[in-house]
């Protein structure tokens, strides 16, 4: 094996000149050449939860007529699903822990929520006409995601009130649509219930989205409150 290291046969390759060489690139100080600032994805994110959320609760009230909610799966495939997943991903890119988790298991959830309506998926074709034992399985899932959501409601407390807010109306709309599944008698009202909370998280998700987009005043002509919440002081 040859002592040289691939970085030295690199080095020996000749160079081709452009006749149009590209302008050098200053980088500022102390940021390195290697590495470039990334966006912000929590636009991107919070807009795909937004749509496809505020989507699907209007299907829950039953808006129009509407009683079968198959049209969202396309939007919980690509917008809820995709790309908050990848929002999820920049998000851990950029040294937001709490943005990447949160983007990253909800674009999940969607992407799971799909997979339920997709004919070859088999998921509720295993249930046959057993429609008891599939709302009680999908009122499991919903209250497994209520858990996940209220542990992440925990962790805005000291983050800004946007998404204090966001996450207290989401644990509830897991909640009563979770409740809706087990119930037959009441199952109706909840899922409405549930609808309208959806739709009122989906609107606090659209307006969090906006205010952080608008975020840097250098670039927006106004700014919108998120209701910062102070830091704690690490001595």
């Amino acid at each position: 094996m040859s002592a040289h290291s691939h970085i030295e046969k690199i080095d020996k390759e000749p160079e081709f000149v452009s006749a149009n060489p590209p302008p050098p690139i200053a980088y500022p100080v102390g940021q390195s050449p290697y590495y470039r600032k990334l966006g912000d994805p929590g636009p991107l994110g919070l807009y795909g939860f937004a749509a496809t959320t505020f989507i699907l609760s209007m299907y829950n009230v039953q808006a129009r007529g509407v009683t079968t909610p198959n049209v969202v799966v396309g939007m919980a495939l690509f917008v809820g699903g995709l790309a908050q997943f990848v929002a999820g991903m920049w998000a851990f890119a950029t040294a937001n822990t709490f943005g990447g988790t949160a983007f990253t298991m909800y674009g999940g959830f969607w992407m799971s929520f799909a997979t339920i309506f997709i004919p070859g998926s088999g998921v509720t074709a295993a249930y046959g006409e057993n429609v008891a034992e599939l709302d009680s399985a999908l009122g499991i899932y919903l209250f497994t995601w209520m858990i996940v959501t209220a542990l992440l409601f925990v962790a805005t407390l000291r983050r800004n009130m946007g998404l204090v807010v966001l996450f207290f109306f989401l644990t509830i709309t897991f909640a009563l649509l979770g409740a809706g599944k087990f119930s037959t008698a009441h199952a109706v009202t909840l899922d409405k219930a549930g609808g309208a909370f959806g739709i009122i998280t989906a609107m606090i998700a659209f307006y969090v989205g906006t205010a952080e987009m608008l975020s840097d005043p250098r670039s927006s002509w106004f700014v919108l409150p998120l209701g910062q919440i102070p830091q704690r002081e690490i001595v």
